[in-house]
C-alpha cells in the first residue's frame, strides 16, 4: 500500500513528523508502563521543566517548553489528578495558580531517570547514530528502523547505562560473599553449602573452571554478583546471584544475568542450570523470560544440594519468552 505521507516528500512533512511522534511515544509509553509508572510521554516536559525550574505558572512553562497553553493545562491537570503536582494561588496575584512537584512527583521523576530515560535515549540514539543525508532521508531510515523493533523493544534489550562486568580477584571475594550472605539471610538461612562457596570463592567455583562476574556502577561500585560452577563436563550451575538492594531498578540482574549466559556459551557449556525456591518469584520470572525452563530431572539429579531448593530450570534459549 502507498505510503501517502512518505510519498508527499516536503508537502506532508509536518503530518509525517507527527505520525512519527506518535508511533515514538506509543513505545515509550510501553517502557514506563513496564516500570509501573502512571505517566504518559507526553507529561514527561512539564515535569522536567518543574523538576529543572521549580514551581512556576501554566503560562510560563507553556513558554518554557514552547509548547501550547491548552496542551500544557491537558497535561497539568492529569497529573495534579495523579497526585504528581499540585496547583496553588499566588500571593500577590491570586488569579495566578502556580504548579509544583509534590513527593509523590519527585520520587517518580527520579524512577524515571533511573528506570525509563536512560534506555530511551540509548534506543534513540542507536537509531539516529548511522544517519546522514537529507532529512527526507534520515526520516525514512529511522521509519524503517522502528518497523524492525519499536522503541520499547530496544530500550528492554539495551545495557542499563554506567553498568560494567569485572571477573573474580581476590579483593572482590568479600563483596561475593556479602551481598550473597545479605539476601539469602534476608529470606531464608546460610546452609553449610551456601557457606563454603561463599567463604572459598576461588577454591570452589574459580579453580575448578568456574567463573564468577560482578556488575559495578560508576556511582555505587560493586552491585551485584554471581556465579558459573562447574559440576561436569560442560555442565555448569547459574548460582550466587544477588544484588544490592541500594540498586534495585536499575536492571542488574538481568544484565548479569544475561553476561552469564554469554561467559557460558564462551566457556562451552552444553548443559546450564539453576536452583532455586518458589518465593523468589520476581527473578524465577526474569529466568524464565531469558530462557529457562522448569526440568525435572535438574530437580531429580541437583536439587538435593539446598534445603530450600523446590524449583530446578535448565536453559533453553528457543523456549524463550514462551
Amino acid at each position: 500500500m502507498q505510503d501517502i505521507l512518505a510519498d508527499g516528500g516536503h508537502l506532508f512533512l509536518g503530518s509525517r513528523l507527527k505520525r512519527l511522534g506518535e508511533r515514538m511515544q506509543a513505545d515509550v509509553s510501553r517502557v514506563v508502563a513496564a516500570a509501573d509508572l502512571p505517566i504518559q510521554p507526553s507529561q514527561y516536559p512539564v515535569l522536567a521543566a518543574l523538576d529543572l525550574y521549580g514551581p512556576m505558572t501554566v503560562g510560563a512553562a507553556a513558554d518554557t517548553l514552547g509548547l501550547s497553553q491548552p496542551a500544557i493545562t491537558r497535561a497539568v491537570t492529569r497529573l495534579i489528578d495523579l497526585g504528581l503536582v499540585a496547583s496553588s494561588r499566588g500571593r500577590a496575584d491570586q488569579r495566578c495558580r502556580t504548579i509544583a512537584l509534590t513527593l509523590a512527583g519527585e520520587a517518580a521523576l527520579a524512577q524515571s531517570k533511573r528506570e525509563v530515560w536512560p534506555r530511551i535515549e540509548a534506543a534513540v540514539t542507536a537509531i539516529c547514530a548511522p544517519l546522514d543525508g537529507p532529512l527526507l532521508d534520515q526520516l525514512a531510515a529511522i521509519e524503517r528502523a522502528l518497523a524492525e523493533a519499536p522503541l520499547d523493544q530496544r530500550a528492554a534489550a539495551a545495557a542499563p547505562p554506567g553498568l560494567s562486568i569485572r571477573d573474580f580477584s581476590d579483593a572482590l571475594a568479600p563483596a561475593f560473599h556479602d551481598i550473597n550472605a545479605a539476601w539469602i539471610e534476608a529470606m531464608f538461612k546460610l546452609e553449610p553449602t551456601d557457606r563454603d562457596v561463599l567463604e572459598n570463592p576461588r577454591a570452589r567455583i574459580v579453580d575448578r573452571g568456574g567463573a564468577i562476574l560482578f556488575a559495578e556502577t560508576p556511582d555505587l561500585g560493586i552491585v551485584g554478583t554471581c556465579a558459573l560452577q562447574k559440576t561436569g563436563e560442560r555442565q555448569f550451575e547459574l548460582t550466587k546471584m544477588g544484588v544490592l538492594e541500594s540498586a534495585r531498578g536499575r536492571k542488574v540482574g538481568e544484565f548479569l544475568l544475561r553476561a552469564a549466559l554469554d561467559r557460558a556459551a564462551e566457556m562451552g557449556a552444553e548443559t546450564l542450570y539453576l536452583l532455586t525456591n518458589s518465593a523468589c518469584a520476581p527473578a524465577i520470572h526474569l529466568y524464565e523470560k531469558i530462557g529457562f525452563v522448569h526440568d525435572a530431572a535438574i530437580m531429580r539429579d541437583f536439587g538435593a544440594r539446598y534445603a530450600r531448593c523446590d524449583v530446578a530450570m535448565r536453559y533453553r534459549p528457543k523456549d524463550a519468552g514462551r
